[in-house]
């Protein structure tokens, strides 16, 4: 069986052709798309988190929102950059929205890519005393103690006693844990992730290149991670995710807004990111049997245990909801899942649902 997500960067603009106009448009649409997607049957609500621009920046209270508002879907991020993260607040922030949402956070975190701020997290208080890695991994390892309960702070003598252990953060989320992702660029990088113990989340990019197709060195990079988690012994399995950019062409708007770019994917693209090699997977638009066709052949895909489709989703719920449609059509198609798509589901009037107010 294998995952379905969708992942939104939620941009706004107020640019003509937006569907999307604010940030409180972009937070409530996310709302009712992710609960749009559950009904659809899409298993999993991802989101892109960047400061400095107009997309989202803090995942919490719109997670927080889908959680209370939803009863399966997962809910993540994709990914958040450690750079700019307090370990011990980010802690109590995902623990709180995994015990809101009943266990269903999928938490994705990072090294980061390039921000719209130059070292914007220095302006947040984060200076590294030696690479920015190196400060992400510091970073990470404090929120994985945090998140398991590990003492962090001095108890107050006059409170507890002179020899009383560390306090812990609250609240705690006994299994989250195991719901811990870290987006990896490379293959060296998904091999630490398994290390420590994290689940591998593999965008549409890697920042190396061998020259060899994308989705064969994103297959390297899985089985590496997987060698890796073996080698270290861990208790349970991990997942995999890999995110593709997938526009399914349905019907007459997504033909007149995709259509120019219909057809075979062309090749991967390669460029530079910070002055490293990066290797760029293609983007597919097609009809939905010609996708499934490139799904289906796809050898990262086939390794992988979720599949996060990115969405436009400036274009509104609405068509959103018909991509998601198609693509979970595509999954059903390929066996990824069990429970078929029936059209009704989709043609039906949508209402919110109670506790959201879409802008006007």
């Amino acid at each position: 069986m294998k995952k379905i997500g969708f992942l939104s960067f939620n941009h706004w603009s107020d640019h003509r052709g937006s569907r999307v106009r604010s940030a409180k448009e972009s937070l409530l649409q996310s709302i009712e798309l992710a609960q749009a997607a559950e009904d659809i049957g899409i298993d999993g609500a991802f989101f892109r988190v960047h400061h400095f621009a107009d997309q989202q920046s803090t995942p919490f209270p719109l997670m927080s929102a889908i959680a209370a508002t939803t009863s399966r879907i997962q809910v993540g991020t994709a990914v958040i950059d450690m750079r700019y993260e307090n370990p011990l607040a980010l802690a109590e922030d995902a623990a709180a929205t995994d015990l809101i949402s009943g266990g269903r956070l999928q938490l994705g975190l990072s090294r980061g890519s390039p921000q719209h701020a130059d070292r914007g997290f220095e302006v947040f208080g984060n200076i590294p005393t030696t690479t920015d890695a190196a400060m992400a991994s510091e970073k990470t390892d404090r929120f994985l103690a945090a998140i398991s309960g590990a003492g962090v702070a001095t108890a107050n003598p006059q409170r507890y006693g002179p020899d009383a252990p560390l306090l812990a953060i609250t609240p705690v989320s006994d299994t989250l844990a195991t719901r811990i992702w870290w987006g990896a660029g490379s293959r060296a990088t998904a091999e630490t992730a398994a290390a420590k113990g994290l689940n591998l989340m593999s965008s549409t990019l890697m920042t190396e290149d061998t020259g060899v197709p994308f989705e064969q060195l994103q297959r390297e990079q899985i089985d590496l991670f997987r060698a890796s988690w073996a080698r270290a012994g861990w208790a349970y399995r991990p997942s995999v995710s890999v995110s593709r950019d997938m526009l399914p062409i349905v019907d007459a708007e997504t033909a007149a807004l995709f259509g120019a770019h219909a057809g075979p994917g062309g090749s991967d693209q390669v460029g530079l990111i910070e002055g490293v090699a990066a290797r760029f997977g293609r983007q597919h638009v097609d009809t939905p049997d010609r996708l499934a066709q490139a799904l289906g052949a796809d050898v990262a895909v086939d390794a992988a245990d979720w599949v996060l489709l990115t969405i436009p989703n400036q274009l509104g719920v609405d068509l959103n909801i018909r991509i998601l449609a198609a693509l979970h059509d595509i999954g059903a198609e390929l066996g990824w899942h069990e429970d078929a798509l029936t059209t009704d589901r989709v043609g039906r009037v949508r209402a919110p649902r109670p506790g959201v107010r879409l802008a006007s």
